[in-house]
C-alpha cells in the first residue's frame, strides 16, 4: 500500500495518536536525513512528520525543510496537510479559529528555499496552497461545526523571535492576516516536488500590538493543547474525504515534470 497522504505537525502537534500499526522510517536524502512515522487510518497509509522533532527541539529557522519534503517525495506522497500555530493580524480571525491559508508573504532571510540548483526554473505560485485540499478542509470543518476562514494571507518571518509592533503594523498594511515562522519555504518546496500542500493555521493569539499583553511561547502551546482534539478530528475527516487517487495541477507545477528532488 502506497503512502499518498502526509501530515506535517507543527507546534503542539507531535504525536500521531490516531494512527495504528505505526512504524518509523528514516530516509537519507541529498539534503540530510529525515524521520517520518507511517501508520494506518481506516485502511489508508498515512505519513506523520513532526516538523520541530518529537520533542520540539528544532527551532523554525533551523528546520531541514528540503530534507523533510524530499523524504515525503521519496515515500510517494501526493498530498500534505500541514498544521501551523499562528498569531493573528486580523481581528476577524480570532484565537481558537482555523484559517485555510491561500496566500503568503515571505519575510524569511537565511533558509535554503528551493530544490533548484541547476538550470533556470521559474515556478508559478499564483495559488501556492492547493485549492482542492483547501476545499476539502473547508468541507470537513463544516461537518464538524468548527469556526474557520476559507482563506487568509500568511506572513512568514524568520524567527525564532516574535515580531515587533512596527513589523506587525507593516505586515497589516501589506495585507497580511496571520503571522508564523514555518510555511515558507515548506509550501514552495512541496510545489516544486509536485505535491499538493494545504496549511491548517490555528490562531493561538493576536500579534504584537494587537494582543493585550506580551507574547509568550507558552501561550501558543497552551492554546494548541486546548484544541488538539478538534485539530486531529479536522485532519482525519479531511483525509477520509480525500480521494487518494485525485489528480491536480500541483503535481505538475513546474511544467511537464516536477523539479528534480534528490534522486526523484
Amino acid at each position: 500500500m502506497s503512502v499518498k497522504t502526509a501530515i506535517i505537525g507543527g507546534t503542539g502537534v507531535y504525536d500521531p495518536q490516531i494512527l495504528s500499526g505505526v512504524r518509523e522510517e528514516r530516509i537519507t536524502t541529498p539534503y540530510g536525513p529525515a524521520k517520518v512515522v507511517v501508520g494506518s487510518y481506516r485502511g489508508r497509509e498515512i505519513a506523520f512528520m513532526a516538523r520541530h522533532g518529537a520533542d520540539h527541539s528544532v527551532p523554525p529557522h533551523l528546520v531541514n525543510y528540503r530534507g523533510n519534503i524530499a523524504c515525503l517525495k521519496e515515500l510517494g506522497v501526493k498530498n500534505i496537510f500541514a498544521t501551523a500555530a499562528v498569531g493573528s493580524l486580523n481581528k476577524d480571525m480570532k484565537p481558537g479559529q482555523y484559517v485555510f491559508v491561500d496566500q503568503f508573504l515571505d519575510f524569511t532571510k537565511g533558509r535554503p528555499s528551493t530544490f533548484v540548483e541547476e538550470g533556470v526554473v521559474h515556478l508559478d505560485m499564483t495559488e501556492p496552497y492547493c485549492p482542492g485540499l483547501r476545499g476539502i478542509l473547508a468541507g470537513a470543518a463544516e461537518k464538524l461545526g468548527l469556526e474557520f476562514h476559507r482563506g487568509g494571507t500568511y506572513v512568514c518571518t524568520e524567527g525564532p523571535r516574535f515580531e515587533t509592533m512596527a513589523e506587525i503594523k507593516m505586515f497589516r498594511q501589506l495585507g497580511g492576516d496571520l503571522v508564523g515562522m514555518t510555511s515558507v519555504p515548506e509550501v514552495v518546496l512541496a510545489r516544486e516536488a509536485g505535491i499538493c500542500y494545504a496549511a491548517i493555521a490555528m490562531v493561538t493569539n493576536f500579534a504584537a500590538g494587537i494582543s493585550a499583553g506580551k507574547l509568550s511561547h507558552q501561550e501558543v502551546v497552551d492554546m494548541m493543547a486546548e484544541n488538539a482534539e478538534k485539530l486531529r478530528s479536522l485532519i482525519m475527516q479531511a483525509i477520509l474525504d480525500l480521494d487518494g487517487d485525485r489528480h491536480c495541477s500541483c503535481h505538475l507545477a513546474a511544467g511537464e515534470e516536477p523539479v528534480r528532488v534528490g534522486r526523484g
